[in-house]
Order: structure tokens, then C-alpha cells, then sequence
């Protein structure tokens, strides 16, 4: 029998899918130090892990017995992708189960911040009682998202969907890609209808410059996508939200720009140090903040566990 590590967790839905194709499913969480001695003694032939643990050249090395490294999820920055393709390791994701749950919290963030919610969450329960109309004053000048431009920064699937919900919520969209060109989004509504919306692939500074909220989702870069220079490009006022990837975004400028007021608000859910984030990021009263669970929802996570085991008994098969 063929025994499965799923070192970050999965699904019970991914783990009947591997018990139903006859694989032995192990969901110990193994300490990343101790790896190697544990896959080699277990006889490990997948690893399936998330954004926990990584999967480096010195591993793969060592564990001469592993055939398919597994990332629940889309981004595989903790992955020695092409080294491990060398060794003849299959190396697989799951790009499409958990673009909706990121574009939802994207969506969370927007909302957090044109209305003051993460601030009202963190000022209500010391003072809500004493300083109530204070606080109404204070969180009185919202903004709707309607009729308001989002740039879209890498229009991938997860890109795709945050401009679905940007649509709905009737907001207009640009859009920026290395790689991709004019599309079509198809949104569908209740009674099985939809409509057709087609995008246009903007100019980067074009869309800096245009847009009154930015979201990235891009992979993992070797220099930052904003820095100082594209801060001084966006519009005054700017909400910036980040679910893709810490260090495409420098945290340095982004407290000095929400310091300056060139950036109104901003929504993280990845850091550059994780699992440590910078405390000036976790202090400041302007950002709203999650522990990058872009795909921690229950469907996202049963999607990923299903599509892994399929693509396991595929190549396995």
C-alpha cells in the first residue's frame, strides 16, 4: 500500500478520495527537522503539505522514496519545484479549488476598510460604553465600493474571481498581467442565468494611477511588485490589499504611505515574516489583518483534499 503525508492537514473529503483509491493516508504533523528520518522510516512515497512546511532540495535528497510532493493550494514558493521535477517528482497544486475563498476575503478586506471595521472591532469593546457617539463620529465618513475602480494586480483565476464579486458589487475593474491578454469573465447569477463582461488588460502605471483599490495576486517575487515609486504613482486616498503572496508588497513603504495618507487603508493576510509578522503592521490602526487563510474555508479545503487525491490516482495509477 502506498502511504500518504499530509503534513499540513487535508479534508475529510481528500482523505475518504484517498482511502477510496486505496492509498494509507497519514495526517501526523511531522516537525519540518524531523522530515526526512519520518518519511524514510514510514517508506513516504507522497508528501502533501500547504504553506507549513517546506519541501527543499536537502529533503528531496534525502528521501530517495518519494514520488509526488502535493501543495494544497496554488502559490509553491515552499517547494523546490524544479529540482524536485529533475529527480522525477511529480509536483502538483490545486490552482482553481481556492480562488473563491481568496476573492471573498479580498472582498472582506474591502469592506473592513471603507467602513472602518477593523478599527471599530478594536475600539467598541474599550470604549464602546463610554465614548459611543465619539466613535460614531469617528467611523461616520464610509465609502461605498460602487461606482469605485479596483485594479487588479495579476489576473489569474484567483484575478478572475476578485473581478466576478468587483462586478457584482458594481464596481469598475482594470486589470494588469505579465502574461495574460484581453479576457472574458462569464458571472453567473440565480435561475441559471449570466452575462459576459470583457476585460481589458491594462498598462501597470495606467492602472496605479486609475484605481481607488488595489489587490494583488501575484506569486512570490524576487523584488517587491509595490514599492516606494508605485506608491507615489496611485491616487491619493488608495486602499491597498494584499492576498497573495508577503514580499511582493514593501511593509515599509506601505506604513509610510498609510502614515502620509497616500494610503487610506490596507489589508494583508500574507507578510513578509511570517509566522512573525513586523509589529508595526500588527499595531497600525489603518490595516486590516488575517493570519493568511485566503483558502481557509471549509469548501476550499474540501475541494483541495478531492482534487489532490484525483491527481495522485491518476499519476499513481
Amino acid at each position: 500500500m502506498i502511504n500518504v503525508l499530509a503534513n499540513d492537514g487535508i479534508s475529510n473529503s481528500g482523505v475518504e478520495e484517498l482511502k477510496k483509491s486505496g492509498f494509507n493516508i497519514i495526517t501526523t504533523n511531522v516537525a519540518q527537522e524531523q522530515l526526512e528520518n519520518y518519511i524514510n522510516k514510514e517508506e513516504i512515497s507522497v508528501i502533501l503539505v500547504r504553506s507549513a512546511t517546506t519541501v527543499r532540495k536537502e529533503l528531496i535528497d534525502k528521501c530517495p522514496g518519494l514520488k509526488i510532493i502535493g501543495r494544497g493550494g496554488v502559490g509553491m514558493d515552499n517547494i523546490d519545484v524544479e529540482y524536485a521535477r529533475s529527480k522525477n517528482i511529480s509536483v502538483i497544486n490545486t490552482p482553481a479549488a481556492s480562488s473563491s475563498s481568496v476573492a471573498e476575503l479580498v472582498f472582506a478586506h474591502l469592506y473592513s476598510g471603507v467602513r472602518f471595521l477593523h478599527e471599530s472591532n478594536r475600539s467598541m469593546p474599550l470604549d464602546g460604553d463610554s465614548n459611543f457617539k465619539k466613535l460614531k463620529k469617528a467611523y461616520a465618513k464610509g465609502v461605498e465600493l460602487r461606482g469605485k475602480t479596483l485594479g487588479i494586480i495579476g489576473f489569474g483565476r484567483i484575478g478572475r474571481e476578485t473581478a466576478k464579486i468587483a462586478v457584482g458589487a458594481g464596481m469598475n475593474v482594470l486589470a494588469y498581467d505579465k502574461f495574460f491578454s484581453d479576457t472574458t469573465l462569464e458571472l453567473e447569477f440565480m435561475g441559471g442565468k449570466s452575462i459576459n463582461i470583457d476585460i481589458k488588460i491594462s498598462k501597470f502605471d495606467d492602472l496605479l494611477k486609475n484605481s481607488d483599490f488595489i489587490s494583488l495576486h501575484v506569486p512570490a517575487q524576487k523584488n517587491y511588485v509595490i514599492d516606494k515609486n508605485q506608491f507615489e504613482l496611485m491616487k491619493d486616498g488608495v486602499g491597498l490589499i494584499n492576498a497573495a503572496r508577503g514580499g511582493v508588497v514593501n511593509e515599509v513603504e506601505l506604513v509610510n504611505a498609510l502614515d502620509s495618507g497616500k494610503v487610506s487603508f490596507a489589508g494583508l493576510d500574507t507578510f513578509e515574516n511570517e509566522p512573525k509578522p513586523e509589529i508595526k503592521l500588527l499595531m497600525h490602526p489603518r490595516i486590516s489583518l488575517t493570519p493568511h487563510i485566503g483558502a481557509a474555508t471549509n469548501e476550499a479545503q474540501d475541494r483541495i483534499g478531492v482534487e489532490l487525491a484525483q491527481q495522485i490516482a491518476e499519476i499513481l495509477k
